[in-house]
């Protein structure tokens, strides 16, 4: 009985110290209550329950493992500490044990499920259970099942119809925003994100305790979102600014920090190889599996992959891309990546080689389409025609049989491009025989059957055109010019459906024409503007149109001597030292010095007809047949000058006469 008595007022303590929150001493008081009686179910619900709400998941844990006897009704708290301490498939395996689960089952069924990316089974849930509950947590379950709905389109890209919930609350705004964001309007989500900021902003203003800090440590994953939002647009100094704004801040969301820094390391790219080092080292920390979804640590491995290409880490950046590609079966980007080492390392034989055995399953297009632009740059043609050729549907589209044709033509090989002319219309005719690459399609290949010569194949397609596009008159001049060159009647019989002359004229716009010309027209004419009025430009001729030629610039004539004679040099066209004012060098004229005694000189003839050896005598006789000057026109000036040298000569020998 004193006993009984004990109990009932530890209970009492036990209940008393719960409806106070002292959950300390409340376990202490459990621990005694189980002392006394260690089959007390109740004070052991209770102490696993003061434990929860401590955060001590693993003694609650360990408790309930231990006491198995007494944990029978206490599955839902056993799946929660799961839950808290990242065992989540445990947890889901716990919850799924529940045959007939109660609300706060669901609920956390679906925070499991949500965590385990398994959103279409969680987003049913919450729609049941929004449907079915009344109580004071329906907006949280509006938040949740909007951050599902965002989720869905986000990562896994399904095209999920808006729940229509109103933004009644920032958390709202913000998963309205990342939805947006998943369906491509990046307009609407920046507007959602800016109404989220000034919603976050209004609820703190009824705690009076709040401070700066804590408004922009709440604000930070929607700062960053919007930053993310700008990057979209690709105004990447404004989202940089913001990155590293909320960096700034130290925020304790180490999702977030890791989230900003990867981001920031895209921005930079192969540039600042530094700052992005130390972001993406504070990426790839431990203790983010459980913060991030797996689309974000995929992208955040690749940035760390490249990141190690950009700063030549070529072995680690092989070494890694080569767990990713084991990683992410799916994913092209390893591939990719290790093919741009190998191209950077100028190993493109090694490349070509890897991107073969993984084309070699005939579903990767990106693959086959950077093998076939690596076999070009090597210069080998045949190679990159069989990688376009080999991308099964896709090969049929008019850009691939563009390049083909080209390709194939620059070999020669005329009946290859022939070949995929022809498979491209075949499939087009199969598929698609109504798309307009169907008929751009066979007007090429009658193009080419018409240069090559195969004029009834061309005259063939030609008249398949013809029956949907019966007065076009391209395709008639070209199924005339087909015809000409195998059935002359035949030819002259579709060229009676050529439109006539008059017809064609009559949708001319000679005005416009005329218009045209200054632009069409040769250099040197230009366009007069109509005078106002429609009235030709006085002194003009009439019209409104006048076309006159540009004047021609007047070419200035050279500067010439100044005591040049006007009269035209009559010996200009004979070798210099045939004129007769050739001086000659410098070395003849001083022969002629005398080289007696000082003051010696040779007797000079005042008589220049008898004088055979004067300076200058052999230049001054032409050759027979030349033409020289006539004895009555005047000194040029070239033949002034030797006659002041002869002078100036004289006169310093006459010195020592």
């Amino acid at each position: 009985m004193a006993q009984e008595v004990n109990i009932a007022g530890l209970y009492a303590d036990l209940n008393r110290f719960g409806q106070s929150q002292e959950y300390e001493r409340a376990v202490k008081v459990a621990n005694k209550i189980l002392q006394e009686n260690a089959e007390e179910k109740l004070a052991f619900h209770c102490k696993v329950v003061c434990q929860i709400q401590l955060g001590r998941f693993d003694d609650a844990l360990t408790a309930i493992h231990k006491q198995s006897s007494l944990s029978g009704n206490l599955q839902f708290e056993k799946a929660y500490c799961e839950y808290r301490l990242n065992r989540t498939k445990e947890a889901l395996a716990t919850l799924r044990a529940f045959s007939n689960p109660d609300y706060r089952c669901k609920e956390l069924l679906a925070q499991v499920l949500y965590r385990l990316e398994q959103y279409n089974e969680c987003f049913q849930l919450y729609k049941e259970l929004i449907k079915n509950s009344e109580d004071d947590f329906d907006e949280e379950r509006e938040t949740n099942l909007a951050a599902v709905v965002a989720s869905l389109q986000l990562w896994q890209d399904e095209d999920v119809e808006d729940p229509g919930i109103e933004e009644k609350s920032y958390e709202l705004c913000y998963n309205s925003a990342c939805y947006l964001i998943g369906k491509g309007d990046i307009k609407g989500a920046e507007h959602s994100l800016k109404k989220a900021e000034i919603l976050c902003r209004k609820s703190f203003e009824d705690d009076p305790d709040a401070t700066e800090e804590d408004v922009l440590a709440e604000l930070g994953i929607i700062r960053v979102q919007l930053a993310y939002v700008k990057q979209l647009q690709r105004k990447e100094e404004e989202a940089l600014q913001i990155y590293n704004q909320v960096l700034k801040q130290k925020p304790t969301d180490v999702g977030l920090v890791a989230v900003a820094s990867n981001n920031v390391v895209t921005i930079n790219k192969d540039q600042n190889m530094f700052d992005s080092k130390k972001k993406i080292k504070v990426a790839t920390s431990s203790g983010l599996h459980q913060k991030l979804s797996a689309e974000q640590r995929k992208s955040i491995a690749m940035n760390q992959c490249l990141l190690h290409m950009y700063t030549n880490q070529g072995d680690q950046c092989k070494r890694l891309a080569t767990s990713l590609q084991n990683q992410y079966p799916e994913s092209e980007t390893p591939l990719l990546i290790q093919v741009a080492q190998f191209v950077r390392d100028k190993q493109i034989p090694k490349a070509i080689q890897l991107l073969q055995g993984k084309s070699s399953s005939g579903t990767d297009i990106t693959a086959k389409l950077t093998m076939a632009q690596l076999c070009l740059a090597q210069g080998s043609v045949s190679k990159a025609c069989d990688a376009l050729r080999s991308l099964g549907d896709l090969s049929y589209k008019p850009g691939v049989v563009s390049a083909l044709v080209t390709l194939y033509r620059s070999q020669e090989d005329h009946q290859a491009a022939l070949d995929v002319l022809t498979g491209a219309l075949n499939w087009y005719r199969k598929n698609a025989p109504e798309s307009p690459e169907f008929w751009s399609l066979m007007r090429a290949t009658s193009n080419l059957y018409l240069k090559n010569g195969n004029a009834k194949q061309a005259a063939q397609l030609l008249e398949e055109i013809r029956k949907t596009k019966p007065k076009d008159p391209r395709i008639l001049a070209q199924l005339i010019t087909a015809y000409a060159q195998f059935d002359s009647k035949r030819s002259q019989e579709v060229s009676r459906d050529l439109p006539s002359v008059e017809e064609i004229a009559s949708s001319v716009d000679v005005e416009s024409l005329e218009a045209s010309f200054n632009i069409l027209g040769p250099k040197y004419m230009k366009k007069l503007q109509k005078a106002e009025g429609g009235q030709a430009s006085p002194g003009g001729p009439s019209g409104d149109m006048l076309i006159q030629k540009k004047k021609k610039k007047k070419r200035k004539k050279g500067k010439l001597p100044k005591d040049m004679d006007s009269a035209i040099d009559p010996e200009r066209w004979l070798p210099k030292r045939e004129r007769s004012y050739y001086r000659g060098k410098r070395k003849d004229k001083r022969k002629d010095i005398g080289k007696g005694t000082q003051g010696a000189s040779p007797a000079v003839d005042s008589d220049p007809s008898k004088t055979s050896s004067n300076p200058g005598s052999e230049a001054s006789s032409p050759r027979p047949g030349a033409v020289g000057p006539s004895p009555q026109s005047a000194p040029g000036p070239r033949q002034q000058k030797p006659q002041a040298a002869q002078k100036k000569k004289k006169k310093k020998g006459g010195k020592g006469w």
